[in-house]
């Protein structure tokens, strides 16, 4: 049996970059980290994505190089401690 599904950069910036109506769920989550900083459990809140999915994804585009974890502190939605993570550098402060 084939396995299609591989974390290279080169094939996460392909997925990451089809133009598809609607957005996939990885879409959905680099859009929305590259204008804000959040934890996992922020990013499912705003994107009703499930959180096993968004670490999933997360672990991948952390591999490729394009998300980035800023500073752990306690998560607003779940009050426990977690990294807050993005996908753009410039927005290097909480």
């Amino acid at each position: 049996m084939e396995n299609n599904h591989t974390s290279s950069p080169y094939n996460l910036l392909k997925r990451l970059s089809k133009d598809t109506t609607p957005p996939t769920q990885l879409q959905t989550i680099f859009s929305y980290l590259q204008d804000n900083i959040a934890t996992a459990s922020m990013v499912s809140f705003e994107t009703n994505i499930p959180r096993r999915n968004i670490c999933r994804y997360k672990r991948d585009l952390e591999k490729a190089g394009l998300l980035y974890e800023i500073a752990k502190d306690h998560c607003v939605v779940t009050g426990h401690k977690a990294w807050y993570i993005t996908a753009d550098l410039g927005q290097s402060t909480i």
